[in-house]
């Protein structure tokens, strides 16, 4: 169990980094706001693939693969990036 947590840790971590990379402008976040963007843009891909491919098992929500992960992130980003604007 714990060896997940860790492994979902890194992997949000991996995919926050490349999404604040690929979004222009500065984001002001810690480390552990990139490894939520990340949890969180990978359940977004997956949610994402979900409705345009089809559940393969039937579940609603799934963690997608990287490049999913990668564009659910960074759709989150812009998403958040919005609402901070507008405040």
């Amino acid at each position: 169990m714990i060896i997940g947590i860790i492994s979902w840790c890194v992997f949000g971590l991996i995919i926050g980094a490349i999404a604040r990379f690929l979004m222009p402008g500065t984001q002001s976040m810690g480390l552990i706001m990139t490894i939520l963007l990340g949890v969180v843009g990978s359940f977004t891909g997956g949610f994402i693939s979900t409705l345009i491919f089809g559940g393969g098992d039937g579940a609603a929500m799934h963690p997608g693969g990287w490049i999913m992960s990668t564009i659910g992130a960074c759709l989150v980003l812009f998403i958040a990036s919005k609402m901070a604007a507008s405040k």
